[in-house]
């Protein structure tokens, strides 16, 4: 079976169109549907209609019932500066939708069982990054019962190994962190075990018209797009 990954869509309707593109047979969304991008009520709509499973991203959080969206200080102003547009421009289904996103899914495939959340098993605003140092992981990780843990947040792709356990982190769809603006995502292949972490063009001009037409810190959100952090 051919799990796709996305992940860290943030409105960006035009990449979300891209990914879904990507063969599968399955696809599971790691979190955060809105903030930052100018078309959040289009990505929940399509995540809804196509009945994606999907896992409660911070900014998910943040949006359906109000919270802080425990943010990295590089990137919280623009956060809190686009929530009251992503407000508007969401119907009460839609936060409703976004409120009942579970903390993690759980299956089991070809004799391999997988976890999914979105940030760590410990909380959806802590990071594993590439780096992170194996006794963190040994924190993070304690008490999962999984082979394959897929996680998000952190809009930097890698697949990583900790003991027995592989890590895969598809990067970020909507808004890539990691110097490549091309849109992100993966494939896991449960009968080959093997990963695949695939970059793809999409309309971002498309992207950038729209937020300079709707959105404040339009200067600032486009240049994010275009530069790949």
């Amino acid at each position: 079976m051919r799990i796709l990954l996305i992940s860290d869509i943030h409105g960006n309707k035009e990449a979300l169109d891209a990914v879904l593109e990507v063969p599968h047979d399955m696809v599971i969304c790691l979190g955060d549907l809105a903030d930052y991008g100018p078309s959040p009520s289009e990505c929940i709509d399509l995540i809804m209609q196509q009945g994606i499973e999907t896992i409660l991203g911070n900014h998910d959080a943040a949006v359906g019932s109000g919270i802080d969206c425990g943010c990295g200080y590089k990137y919280k102003h623009l956060s809190e500066a686009t929530r009251d547009y992503t407000w508007k421009n969401t119907t009460e289904e839609q936060m409703a939708f976004l409120r009942q996103l579970p903390f993690s899914i759980e299956k089991e495939a070809d004799g391999l069982k997988l976890y999914f959340t979105h940030g760590s098993p410990r909380s959806n605003y802590e990071y594993i990054r590439p780096e992170t140092p194996e006794e963190e992981l040994e924190e993070m990780l304690s008490g999962i019962d999984a082979d394959v843990v897929f996680i998000g947040h952190s809009h930097v792709p890698f697949v990583r190994t900790h003991g027995d356990m592989l890590i895969v982190n598809p990067g970020s769809t909507g808004q890539p962190r990691d110097e490549d603006w091309h849109a992100s995502c993966a494939v896991f292949d449960t009968s080959s075990r093997e990963t695949e972490l695939i970059r793809l063009d999409y309309d971002m001009d498309s992207t950038c018209r729209k937020i300079e037409d709707r959105m404040p810190n339009a200067d600032e959100l486009t240049a994010i797009l275009k530069r790949g952090y």
